[in-house]
């Protein structure tokens, strides 16, 4: 089994729903206001979790791998294509939004279009920060500022964690697993995952299903 960080678990997130999304705007079945609804649903999911996960890389991993040694160039070269996936997500929101209104096959077109961008830019800085940050990651993971920053990101409603887990889990590979329950308590996970994460186990990983 490859060793993974935490965050490389995300990525494999960030990129599933991306390819989940390019299929279901290929064949999506023109004016089915229902599906769209269902796309729409796990927009919001991903949209809020993608954004969420860079703002706190902004402010709690930026610092932390700063204290350990990485170029604060590096970590503003990350800043900048994170500013590049905001305007790709902004874009993308955009087109979802116009599909959820109309479930047209013309606005599955363009959003399907808008999500391809959308999907090239984020796997670019993916590639890029797994490429530079994930052996510093692994590298540094026993040390105060590692431990430290896990413990920042880890302070989150049972709400918000619930709905993390149940959507990071969502067709993980085996590595994503382990890395994402690593430093968790099983009974933790169940708890957090099976209560907090029913919401996205009934409304949105079934979008992916049918």
């Amino acid at each position: 089994m490859a060793e993974m960080s935490m965050n490389m678990a995300i990525h494999g997130a960030v990129r599933r729903d991306l390819t989940r999304f390019l299929g279901a705007l290929d064949t999506f079945p023109d004016g089915d206001h229902a599906r769209a609804g269902q796309l729409a649903t796990a927009w919001a999911n991903f949209d809020d979790q993608l954004t969420y996960h860079h703002e706190g890389e902004h402010e709690i991993a930026w610092p932390a791998l700063e204290a350990i040694g990485v170029p604060t160039e590096l970590l503003a070269t990350m800043d900048a294509e994170h500013d590049v996936m905001a305007r790709a997500l902004a874009d993308a929101r955009t087109a979802i939004a116009k599909l959820a209104s109309s479930a047209s096959a013309e606005d599955a077109t363009a959003a399907r279009a808008a999500m391809s961008h959308l999907q090239d830019v984020t796997v670019t800085h993916l590639d890029h920060e797994e490429a530079e940050l994930e052996p510093v990651f692994l590298a540094n993971r026993d040390t105060p500022e590692i431990k430290e920053m896990g413990k920042k990101f880890g302070r989150v409603s049972p709400a918000r964690g619930g709905r993390f887990f149940a959507w990071l889990l969502d067709g993980a590979t085996e590595d994503e697993r382990a890395a994402a329950t690593r430093d968790i308590p099983a009974p933790v996970i169940t708890i957090i995952g099976g209560i907090f994460g029913r919401g996205y186990r009934r409304t949105i990983a079934p979008v992916w299903k049918g």
